[in-house]
């Protein structure tokens, strides 16, 4: 039995790295999990070891930036499994992202990595609320990051504009039974992260983490879990850093 026996979770950008992690670590709990992602491939190959594995999934195309798609991918999950309760906001441009200055950046490009990295989260939410609301209620965790507390031009950006999304839409949800909170993680070690971010930067990052290294997509499932659980049943509209102590608030 897992804690999530009878639950219907949707993972966006969950066709591989931290997506991909929490997608399985969801489905290992009960969930039945909706493998969301732009990438049809990687969606389909975690959805199809998910049920090899022995868990329940459905693999979904979707561009978070889009209204339509977003609505079509709550739809195959009512559909598949017959509701929503979770959602998980992770998709992102970030492997193989431009690095480039917040004057500098070419603003066709800036407009799409924000309609993804910040507008897709309210995009999603905004196809799922009314099916969890039916349920009587759900999750949703958003992925910040500790970029929002650093110089990371439009990255860091983005998450700031992530975490203000989380603490605004808490209120307008919370009447609904729909709680709504986001995970701030530091350097993770994925493949996105190793080659998106110079090295050097890395390494330097790192030295000054008081755990002495990076976090690991492993390291961000405790968080997302207890998140969307009963057991977080009074927080919404809060942002959890999970950094090894890289940022310190007050």
């Amino acid at each position: 039995m897992g804690q999530f026996d009878g639950k219907v979770s949707i993972v966006t950008g969950a066709g591989g790295g931290i997506g991909q992690t929490y997608a399985e670590a969801l489905a290992r709990e009960g969930a039945a999990v909706v493998v969301a992602d732009i990438n049809t491939d990687g969606a389909q190959a975690v959805a199809k070891q998910i049920v090899a594995d022995g868990g329940k999934a459905l693999a979904v195309t979707v561009d978070v930036s889009d209204p339509e798609s977003a609505q079509a991918m709550a739809d195959a999950t009512v559909a598949e499994f017959g509701g929503i309760d979770h959602l998980v906001n992770n998709a992102a441009i970030f492997g193989g992202m431009k690095i480039d200055g917040l004057l500098t950046v070419p603003w066709d490009y800036y407009q799409k990595f924000m309609s993804v990295n910040l507008d897709g989260a309210l995009v999603c939410t905004r196809a799922v609320f009314e099916q969890m609301e039916k349920r009587g209620g759900g999750a949703i965790v958003n992925q910040s990051s500790t970029a929002a507390w650093m110089y990371a031009n439009y990255y860091g950006l983005a998450k700031v504009g992530i975490n203000g999304l989380t603490q605004q839409l808490s209120r307008e949800l919370g009447w609904r039974k729909i709680r709504i909170n986001a995970i701030a993680p530091g350097p993770i070690d994925t493949e996105a992260n190793r080659t998106s971010t110079p090295q050097a930067i890395v390494k330097q990052l790192v030295q000054q983490i008081p755990l002495s290294r990076m976090g690991t997509p492993d390291d961000l499932i405790g968080m997302c879990l207890f998140l969307l659980s009963d057991q977080a049943g009074w927080i919404t509209g809060q942002i959890f850093n999970v950094d090894g102590g890289q940022i310190i608030r007050s």
